[in-house]
């Protein structure tokens, strides 16, 4: 008869051996199955909440009702949207299956809240002009080439030098949403800037190479399968962070990405001095992006390519913020 494997922390406090720290051991597994750094910060956010919420009681310890009482606690006096809820019973859904290896029935029946139908904020074009014109330097080109690709802020920051093609005028995301890869357009008003920002780049990565340093952390293995592509320019950030920093997740010293913090308030100080009164962040470029190529008469299915939405209900929901009404009817009165 076969038996589910245990959690290294219960087979470790059976054998008398030290247990591993049950956050610790949480991040191991993360990383063991890939899920981005983001994630794993967050996980681990929300399982700390979970056992201080509950008197620093051992998570195995705890069932259903301890579940059920911190997501309640959550939608009733913390507020938080459902989206937000979710998001912390993933994270306890992953404690219990992965880490403690504990498959308990009520976990089947967990009811995820509903998510609210929201349609996004869009700008006009003449919006976003007003806000470009209030900005300048790496914010601006960050903020137009999320305008003029319709890429998601991480992918945008974490975008490498190889995989921008200024010959076929297409950036190529690597490892975007659900780790899929695509292609977007490049705007040709953006070359000569992205160039320009390209040889900062080199520069900065000559001057890392003759520090000792110039090793960028390269996806899942690649880094044993080839040891000194780390330190090709090509791998390189196409916006590198001005100073080097330790990566927290192997120790080593090298230089990151670009602080998106920066961008974020870039844009809200934009917004102020250009008058949008609209809640506007990055992601907000995006939606535009889209909304735009839609009322440009472009096909959803070409849009949907290009935003890497897996399905094209996911795109539809633009077609409903196109600057001819809802659902691009005409208004009786307007006839």
């Amino acid at each position: 008869m076969s038996y589910p494997p245990q959690s290294p922390v219960i087979t470790a406090a059976r054998s008398g051996a030290p247990a591993p720290r049950l956050l610790d051991e949480v991040r191991r597994r993360l990383r063991l199955k890939h899920y981005s750094f983001r994630t794993e910060g967050i996980y681990v956010g929300w399982i700390r909440r979970f056992i201080l919420a509950n008197g620093k009681r051992h998570p195995r310890d705890m069932g259903a009702v301890e579940v059920e009482g911190f997501l309640s606690g959550l939608a009733v006096h913390g507020g938080v949207a459902a989206s937000t809820q979710n998001q912390a019973l993933s994270a306890l859904l992953f404690l219990y299956r992965e880490v403690l290896r504990v498959d308990l029935p009520w976990m089947e029946t967990m009811v995820r809240a509903k998510r609210s139908q929201r349609v996004p904020t869009v700008l006009s074009r003449e919006e976003v002009q007003a806000l470009l014109v209030q900005m300048e330097g790496r914010p601006w080109l960050l903020a137009s080439l999320l305008y003029g690709t319709g890429m998601r802020l991480m992918e945008c920051m974490r975008l490498r030098v190889k995989d921008v093609d200024f010959a076929r005028n297409e950036i190529t995301v690597r490892d975007g949403k659900g780790g899929k890869d695509r292609r977007t357009v490049l705007p040709k008003r953006l070359i000569e800037p992205l160039q320009r920002e390209i040889d900062r780049a080199s520069v900065l990565h000559e001057s890392d190479l003759i520090a000792g340093f110039g090793v960028a952390r390269l996806p899942h293995a690649l880094a044993r399968k080839y040891p000194q592509a780390g330190r090709e320019f090509g791998w390189q950030f196409v916006f590198p962070s001005a100073q080097r920093s330790v990566d927290p997740l192997d120790g080593v010293e090298r230089r990151h990405h670009f602080d998106e913090g920066l961008l974020s308030r870039s844009l809200k100080s934009a917004c102020r001095r250009a008058g949008i009164v609209k809640p506007v962040s990055a992601h907000t470029l995006r939606h535009s992006f889209a909304t735009h190529l839609l009322e440009s008469g472009y096909d959803i299915r070409t849009v949907q390519e290009l935003l890497g939405h897996k399905d094209v209900a996911t795109t539809q929901i633009y077609t409903h913020v196109l600057n001819r009404g809802g659902h691009g009817v005409l208004s009786p009165l307007d006839r």
